[in-house]
Formats: C-alpha cells, structure tokens, sequence
C-alpha cells in the first residue's frame, strides 16, 4: 500500500508507519510539490498526506485514481481539500485535531502582547542602528492588564487565550460564536456579543473561527470601521477572514492601531502593502509550532492511515463523518 507525504513531518509518524510492513511510504522533503508534480506523485497511491499549501483538488484527487482511500492532513484545518468531491467518491479525510490549543492561544497571547509593546518595531529600529540614546516618549503602547478582549470564535483555542488573558491579565472577555458557552462564560465572566458589539468595545480582536462561506472576509472596511482607533487585530486562524486590502487601508489611515497575522489570504503571497507597514507584526504560520503539537499531529496522522490502510476502518479523526459507516477494504485484503 502506497503512502505519499508531500513533506517533512517529525520523525514520530513516520517510525509508527515503519511498524508495517505492506506501508510503502513515498516521502517528499524540501519545497512544496508544484501542482503538476503532486497530480504526478499521487497517481496510484491508497493514502496522502498533504499539508496546508497543497491543494487536494477534484482534479488532483481524480489523478490518483481509484486506489485512493485517505486524505490524512497534517493539519487542523481542511479547507484545502475538496471534501465534497472526497466524500462524493468514497474517500476519508481526516485531519488532526490534537492538542494544538495551548500552542495556538500562546502565539496570538505573544502578538498581542507584541503589538502592545511594539515589540517588533523596537526590535528593527535597534538593528538598523537607531538606538543613539533613551527616549522617554519612545515606542509608547498601553497596558494590556484590564483591556477588552474580543474573540470571534470561541472554541477550544478561543477559550484557552481568554483563560490566558483574563487569569494573566484580568482582561474582560467578550466573543462571538454561533453556538453558546454558558460554562466558559461562567468561568471567565465572559460575555456573548453580536459582531458589531464585540468589534466597538474590544481594545483586541483575535480570530479565532473556521473558515466558510459566511467567515470569508468577515472583517473588512465596515468591520474596522466600528473598531476602536486603537485597537489591534490578530488572526491565527485562516487568511481568507480577513480582506487584506481594507487591512492595510485600516493600519496606514490609523483606524486601527496595529494587527499581527499568523495567515494570509493568498498564503504564502504578502500583501505588498502589509509588508511596507510598521504597524503591523507577520509570522509564517508557526502559531502551532511547538515540539509538542507538531510531534502529536505526526503521530495522529499515523494513526489515521493504520486505521483506514491496516485496520480497514474510518480513520480516528474523521472530517466527513458521512462515511463513518462505510466498510473500507484495503489493497492487502
């Protein structure tokens, strides 16, 4: 049973899959696989693990052919992946959930504090040579200890950075969700608001929701327009619910302080204008970057492709649950 791995993952899952003898792993390292090499490597195999940049396609997942069985993502998030078409012919996706919220809320915790801080700019102007003397009216930001703090998206990561910021910081906690929190709430002191209300009394907005129809380009010119002049933004969560381009209009008018982005909306492309910005702080999508998160994600990847490829069942962290009762026969039986 063939196995493509469109790129390096920590040792921990492939060692599961070297356990298995009739697992014959094609491993890609380096570079991400333009379209055409993936249309190319995944041809005949019975399970793949992509990760985020690669777009599993109608097309692409048609070139596999009809061994096909698993999608196994080295990720949280799916939206890459033509699930409709997936389920349509019979193939699992799956994912990994895993313990990725203590790493994720710690990055957008550190952004925020970053912006407030002007962490970054402070860092740039030292290196370039700035640094001639202290000024006290230099890099000047607010005090985060009783600020608001908006999330939109208040699932396992959204709670866990308001743990963070309310335990930490005693901030107020204010989120958005289409489903209700009572006991999160009750912990936290924190407050169900509509969109609008979240957005005009945050002095941080962080995202924290899915990627959808109704999430894409939630936060545009209207959005920051109700924003506080000098709130911040931070997205962890996908580009594409943010528009970039009413961001960057937002931070070089001043109608809203500043924004760090983990995601973007046409990853890996930067805005050039984001990029010419001060106000604003930009990672690579390393807000699950932690030993313990990716080591974990490795290892749930494994497991989806032993159950679906070994034990000739859905694998253990289904995306579409409508195949959950599907019989899965592998190459072998």
């Amino acid at each position: 049973m063939r196995v493509l791995i469109t790129r390096e993952i920590p040792q921990a899952g492939i060692n599961i899959l070297h356990q298995y003898r009739g697992i014959e792993i094609d491993y890609r390292q380096g570079k991400p696989l333009t379209p055409a090499a993936l249309a190319k490597a995944i041809k005949g195999v019975d399970a793949v693990v992509p990760v985020i940049p690669d777009q599993i396609t109608k097309e692409i997942i048609k070139e596999a052919g009809r061994s096909l069985k698993l999608i196994a993502t080295y990720s949280v998030g799916f939206d890459h992946i033509d699930t409709e078409w997936a389920t349509k012919k019979g193939i699992y996706v799956a994912n990994t959930p895993g313990d990725l919220t203590e790493s994720v809320a710690e990055h957008a915790f550190s952004l925020m504090m970053a912006l407030a801080r002007k962490i970054s700019e402070a860092d740039r102007f030292c290196r370039e040579g700035n640094y001639k003397y202290w000024d006290p009216l230099g890099f000047i930001g607010p005090k985060m200890m009783g600020k608001t703090l908006g999330i939109i998206g208040f699932g396992r990561i959204g709670q866990h950075f308001a743990k963070m910021a309310k335990y930490g910081l005693d901030m107020e906690i204010l989120y958005t969700d289409p489903a209700s929190h009572p006991e999160a709430e009750m912990l936290l002191n924190a407050k169900k608001a509509s969109l609008d209300e979240l957005l005009g009394n945050s002095d941080v907005v962080s995202l924290h929701c899915n990627l959808c129809d109704n999430t894409r380009h939630l936060i545009g010119e209207n959005e920051f327009q109700k924003m506080k002049p000098l709130a911040f933004l931070i997205n962890t969560a996908r580009g594409p619910v943010v528009n970039e381009a009413a961001l960057a209009t937002a931070l070089e008018n001043g109608i809203i302080a500043g924004a760090a982005l983990d995601v973007f909306e046409k990853e890996p492309v930067i805005k050039k204008e984001l990029l010419a910005l001060q106000n604003v702080i930009l990672t690579p999508h390393i807000a699950s970057a932690t030993w313990e998160a990716r080591i974990q994600m490795a290892r749930m990847t494994a497991e989806n492709i032993v159950d679906v490829l070994i034990g000739q069942k859905p694998p253990r962290y289904l995306v579409n649950k409508e195949l959950q009762s599907k019989e899965c026969i592998s190459s072998l039986a």
